[in-house]
């Protein structure tokens, strides 16, 4: 899943290409329409060639709703980049492009849009050739350079095929959100509708919400459950990391939410009105010659602050300087009118209220750093550099993320930690971050060294693929009691060890079963339809009438069919003996005890004694004894059987 953003001047056409693109208009407010100008947040999806649904936030354009912009663009993966040919780079063209720097927005596509309009002008194909190469050179030393420009025209059609297939090629180029146990929706938009109640939509980070989960909105510290969930207008029983999702709530109404709110699973985030931050303050070529250049940023001054889609009031305390130039990074704290809730790493901008503007942006480092900080300590910036850094835990997950499934004490070993990695692995066990591979999912004390270990993210979402594949399978085979574990090794792509790892962990958390040489999902049961049942208990009636010389398995393919026939020696319903020869289980028990009984009675039996005993014939009685002897009840020596 991908959520992609607009970006870019206003009037330059954002709206009408993501109609364009989608057949979804995102302009959803009477005064949008009558204004024709964005002024809001809006929502479409777009269904690429690959068959991937991608979520787009169309966010508004002109300076006066920038506030509005930044509600929307805090949890998109890639922007969708747009300036028009007929007017270049304009002043909200330069400010969106910076705010998609400070928030680390890495991947985009640029349309150039309004071809149509220079046609009608009269102006050449220089004239793009120009204004995309102006492009190019905005972009130089942001986040976007070198990203391709796509001619568009969002009113005859021309360039939206390319367009398509150019965002596609740079989503594949993006790793999906990692699943990390601890799921967040920023609240972009409160609504309800009519006989379902609450409803909050956002963009899903950090883990999976699934339908009639306890959640808490924070900061309210307000309890409520998951009724229903949609992506993209499509009912889902679980919402995943990186898309965009509608959550219908209940035990809270509207009212008590707000654009900002977080969604989250009870017990582990904490609304903060100090955070830690480092700060980028942008320089002053952002600013057109009619707005005032930006000063030094001074401590305490007051500024607005946005994060996800919440947005307050701040002071900032600049620590370590007196000041912070325009163009220069450093250290603050900022200390916030009203909570909200972070998490390290969040991305943030900061915005000068009047005249407003954009003044930067940056990292959340400490979330919750209790206190405030005295400015000139030197302790207090060395312990924000080390933090930037990350903690030994923060380190050894990156290294477990990237290594995939590894023995303790190869991720020990290669941490570069010292004595603090012990320490670090076991808080990431505690918090689920780390988990253990295998039948036992607790962990003694200190680890083993032979212990496979595999980070959350890594672990959710081979979950998801796991379940994907035995899915898909049953419902190819319906009549298969499951899928041979080999088969699923090989889709899953892991190595043995790895792999019965894996399935061991899978079958202790109750996602699948294991039968041994297959492998089904708990909910799986052959479910034999009437015709097919009928034709069943005819055969199984033969079986009953000449219990000792019974249908062959080519007689019982013929009345049952193959499939039904595999159920029926799954299920354990009837017993193969040989590549011919089958018999109903409670015939198969009795003609081994007598067997048996014959053997301890005279020492021996021959074949000809078996056939007499059981009166049958001497396929039916050679096929019995060559599967004793086969699986170790009986041997032979001479023309003789013995008991092992």
């Amino acid at each position: 899943m991908h959520v992609i953003g607009t970006a870019g001047h206003v009037d330059h056409g954002k709206s009408t290409l993501v109609h364009a693109l989608t057949g979804i208009d995102p302009d959803r407010l009477r005064e949008e329409k009558e204004r024709e100008m964005t002024i809001d947040l809006g929502f479409a999806w777009l269904a690429l060639p690959n068959g991937e649904s991608v979520g787009i936030v169309d966010v508004p354009g002109h300076r006066d709703f920038i506030e509005n912009m930044l509600a929307g663009v805090g949890g998109i993966d890639a922007a969708l980049f747009i300036v028009a040919a007929d007017e270049g780079v304009m002043p909200q063209t330069r400010e969106h492009l910076a705010i998609l720097d400070l928030l680390g927005v890495e991947r985009g596509v640029v349309a150039l849009t309004k071809l149509d309009v220079l046609e009608s002008m009269g102006e050449s194909d220089e004239w793009v050739e120009l204004v995309a190469a102006d492009v190019s050179e905005t972009l130089v030393g942001t986040a976007l350079e070198g990203a391709p420009i796509v001619p568009v025209s969002a009113r005859t059609g021309q360039g939206l095929d390319e367009l398509t297939t150019a965002l596609q090629e740079m989503l594949a180029q993006i790793e999906p959100r990692r699943d990390r146990g601890r799921p967040r929706l920023p609240v972009d938009r409160v609504f309800s509708i009519s006989g379902f109640g609450t409803v909050v939509t956002g963009t899903l980070a950090d883990g999976c919400f699934e339908v009639g989960q306890e959640v808490e909105i924070l900061p309210r510290e307000l309890k409520a459950r998951v009724r229903g969930l949609q992506t993209h207008k499509q009912q889902v029983e679980r919402a995943a990391p990186g898309s965009r999702v509608a959550m219908n709530l209940t035990g809270v109404s509207k009212a008590e939410l707000v654009r900002g709110d977080v969604v989250t699973i009870p017990g582990w985030l904490h609304p903060t009105l100090l955070v830690d931050v480092q700060l980028r303050y942008l320089p002053d070529t952002l600013q057109s010659s009619s707005e005032p250049a930006h000063r030094p940023l001074r401590h305490n001054t007051q500024l607005k602050f946005f994060s996800g889609a919440a947005e307050t009031v701040a002071r900032v305390r600049i620590l370590g300087e007196k000041t912070l130039l325009p163009g220069q990074t450093g250290w603050a704290q900022l200390r916030l009118y009203d909570p909200v809730t972070l998490v390290k790493g969040d991305r943030f901008i900061i915005r000068r209220p009047s005249p407003s503007a954009t003044l930067g942006g940056g990292v959340v480092i400490d979330p919750n750093p209790g206190r405030k900080h005295r400015r000139f300590r030197p302790g207090v910036t060395a312990r924000l550099e080390t933090l930037a850094q990350g903690s030994p835990a923060e380190i050894l997950l990156q290294a477990l993320e990237r290594k995939g499934p590894t023995l303790a004490r190869n991720l020990l070993s290669a941490s570069s930690l010292g004595d603090a990695a012990p320490d670090a692995l076991a808080q990431l066990l505690d918090e689920e971050q780390a988990l253990a591979l295998g039948s036992r999912t607790t962990v003694q004390r200190p680890v083993p060294g032979n212990q496979l270990l595999a980070a959350r993210s890594w672990w959710s979402a081979l979950v998801d693929r796991i379940l994907g594949e035995l899915a898909a399978y049953h419902r190819q085979s319906p009549l298969r009691v499951g899928m041979v574990r080999e088969a699923l090794r090989s889709k899953l792509k892991l190595e043995p060890k790895v792999f019965n790892a894996v399935l061991a962990r899978a079958v202790a958390e109750d996602l699948a079963v294991d039968e041994g040489t297959t492998v089904r999902l708990p909910s799986h049961k052959v479910q034999l339809d009437p015709d097919q049942q009928r034709r069943v208990d005819a055969l199984l009636a033969r079986f009953r009438r000449q219990p000792y010389t019974t249908p062959s398995v080519k007689e019982s393919v013929a009345a049952v069919g193959e499939s039904v026939l595999g159920v029926l020696m799954g299920r354990g319903d009837l017993v193969q003996l040989s590549p011919e020869v089958l018999f109903l289980p409670q015939t198969y028990e009795e003609m081994v005890s007598r067997v048996r009984a014959h053997i301890e009675r005279d020492g021996s039996i021959t074949l000809g004694e078996t056939r007499d005993m059981l009166k049958t014939s001497r396929k039916y009685a050679q096929a019995l004894l060559e599967h004793l002897d086969e699986i170790g009840v009986t041997k032979r020596v001479e023309d003789k059987r013995v008991l092992r």
